[in-house]
């Protein structure tokens, strides 16, 4: 019983070993060439600061543009939720009071107004942010590549806000005018401003629109950053495909 135990297992052995070495084989050459691409693309994909500082500013570009020519259609703030520019929040008490006196289109226009000003102006931002990308200087690259979706985007801010607000209130202005944003504030807060023992109200619409415009401006450019963080497909350029590709 034993030898004819023995005898099996050495022929299972011998069938096992035909017919499986070549699959075995197969699989450590797939295994050892899945190894060498990886070690090839590991040592493709180290990224230089340069590298990091021109995939950045290349997103940044992308992210830009894309956010301007969205936001400067008919409509692009106006009837986007996400960066409508509202009624001032310091002038709401005139609001909700012309509204109860039957105004509420007067004041629904003069909303209109703002953000078609913001649209307007917003076909001149891509060149001030261009701008603004080109002269950033990046030392901590890596921190912004690794950091949350909208790191470059913040970045971007903390350091143009104050020269975009520069560049853009000349524009905000001319947008005002255009759109006559006046014609329809100077009616309602006049008549707001005539009712007895009311504080009165004139904010500076224009430090306003130009704050607002901008607000909006970066939050589309954070989502069209995270959007080239997480998608290959948005992945438009070599630099880009590098830099995010190889994190």
């Amino acid at each position: 019983m034993k030898k004819q135990t023995s005898i099996l297992a050495l022929a299972a052995f011998v069938a096992f070993s035909t017919i499986s070495h070549p699959a075995i084989c197969q699989l450590d050459a797939l295994k050892a060439t899945a190894l060498k691409a990886k070690n090839a693309y590991k040592g493709q994909s180290k990224l230089s600061n340069e590298d990091v500082v021109n995939g950045l500013k290349e997103a940044l570009n992308v992210g830009t543009n894309k956010s301007t020519t969205a936001a400067s259609q008919t409509d692009g703030f106006y009837k986007n939720a996400k960066i409508k520019i509202p009624f001032p929040a310091e002038a709401l008490e005139v609001k909700n009071t012309i509204d109860k006196l039957g105004m509420s289109s007067e004041t629904e226009k003069f909303v209109e107004t703002m953000n078609r000003s913001a649209e307007d102006a917003s076909k001149s931002a891509a060149p001030i942010f261009i701008d603004a990308i080109k002269n950033m200087s990046l030392q901590d690259g890596f921190a912004i590549l690794n950091g949350g979706d909208s790191a470059a985007t913040t970045y971007l801010r903390v350091k143009t806000t104050e020269q975009l607000t520069q560049a853009l209130k000349p524009i905000i202005k001319a947008a005002i005018e255009k759109n006559e944003v006046a014609k329809y504030w100077s009616p309602v807060v006049n008549k707001y401003n005539k009712i007895p023992f009311t504080k009165k109200y004139n904010p500076d619409l224009e430090a306003y629109i130009t704050q607002k415009t901008l607000d909006g401006l970066f939050v589309l450019i954070a989502e069209q950053e995270g959007f080239i963080r997480k998608n290959p497909s948005a992945q438009v350029s070599d630099i880009l495909k590098r830099v995010f590709g190889a994190k």
